[in-house]
């Protein structure tokens, strides 16, 4: 279904593109979709704008002359108030995504960009709530990332974003199984240790070995016990599988994912600490 923008709802969007080619394609989609369009042709061109005219969201190519987008995420982080930012571009090195989250990048979009999927993300950019404390890079190199992360389930869709374009060169069989596994622990960490407060961080490692790709995720709270956790599948006996379900709708989490018993499928190692708010898993690769 054709997405559109009422009248009185419109937004500012700005798209910095050395390519015309694609500031033409991107600012026609947008502009049918019912949002008001202004265009620059590189970093420069993007800040001058940004002085005339409030912008509230900018869509910026990161490779360009005069000015690239990395050095103008670089600036707008100095600002009272900069737009928010959604990166493109067809450079997927580890170091190029992990400094464009180090600026605050708000999501990445990969060259060519899917009209579908710009539409969506442009939606879910300007309407999700105002940013919560940044994301935070402690390591970006490409075998040891370390992040840490809001306990908002929008960081956490933001990072999870991505950390799976760090993984393009495995198959895609291990790509799903890794990002399954991440999603199911990362929101648990988040919604039960770090009990949705964006002031409370998650702390993230990925280390990528040769054979091995393992995570580490610490939640903020005291730690828990399986047996004590009346709203997990893993709580509740099998004559009673939906009861997890309506106590986590009493307590107003989110819907159940998969579960500890499937998430051990996924990966080779599943290991907790003593006090259960660590969390470490390992894939072997071949």
């Amino acid at each position: 279904m054709k997405k559109t923008v009422k009248k009185a709802e419109k937004k500012n969007i700005l798209i910095t593109d050395d390519d015309r080619v694609n500031r033409t394609l991107l600012s026609g989609v947008l502009r049918k979709a019912g949002y008001a369009v202004t265009t620059a042709n590189d970093g420069l061109a993007a800040r001058a704008q940004l002085k005339k005219k409030k912008c509230d969201l900018l869509l910026l190519d990161l490779w360009m002359p005069r000015m690239n987008g990395l050095e103008l995420l670089t600036l707008l982080r100095q600002e009272a108030a900069p737009p928010r930012v959604v990166v493109m571009t067809s450079d997927q090195t580890p170091e190029t995504m992990l400094r464009a989250v180090r600026e605050q990048a708000y999501r990445y979009l990969t060259k060519p960009v899917d009209t579908n999927e710009l539409l969506d993300l442009v939606e879910n950019a300007l309407s999700s709530k105002p940013t919560s404390p940044p994301i935070e890079v402690l390591s970006a190199r490409p075998t040891w990332v370390e992040l840490l992360v809001p306990c908002d389930f929008d960081s956490a869709h933001r990072i999870q974003s991505f950390l799976e374009r760090l993984e393009a060169d495995l198959s895609q069989e291990v790509r799903q199984s890794i990002g399954q596994a991440f999603r199911e622990l990362l929101m648990n960490a988040i919604e039960w240790g770090g009990k949705l407060d964006p002031n409370r961080k998650v702390r993230i490692s990925c280390l990528r070995a040769n054979k091995m790709l393992i995570y580490r995720i610490a939640d903020p709270g005291p730690g828990f016990r399986f047996e004590g956790l009346s709203h997990a599948a893993v709580s509740n006996p099998d004559e009673q599988p939906l009861e997890h379900a309506r106590i986590r709708e009493e307590k107003g989490l989110r819907p159940g994912g998969l579960g500890l018993l499937m998430t051990r499928a996924l990966v080779d190692e599943l290991l907790y600490n003593e006090a259960q708010n660590e969390v470490l898993f390992v894939k072997y690769l071949a």
